[in-house]
């Protein structure tokens, strides 16, 4: 997937409302599974918007090395 395309974009949209599957998606576990770690524990103090957006634009800009 390249930036700005429509994988790019759906990754970005699930990744709003479960952090991480965006990740998923795009195939990336590791960061799927750090994304939601991440955003979980800010929300024990009140700033897991901030993983959801972190999230989201991680999955829209992310460029896949194989092109």
């Amino acid at each position: 997937m390249s930036q700005g395309s429509s994988g790019n974009v759906i990754a970005a949209l699930v990744s709003f409302f479960i952090p991480g599957l965006g990740q998923l998606v795009q195939g990336r576990v590791l960061a799927a599974i750090f994304h939601f770690v991440i955003t979980s524990l800010l929300w024990l103090i009140l700033l897991g918007w901030l993983g959801h957006l972190f999230s989201c634009i991680d999955a829209a800009r992310w460029k896949s090395p194989h092109r």
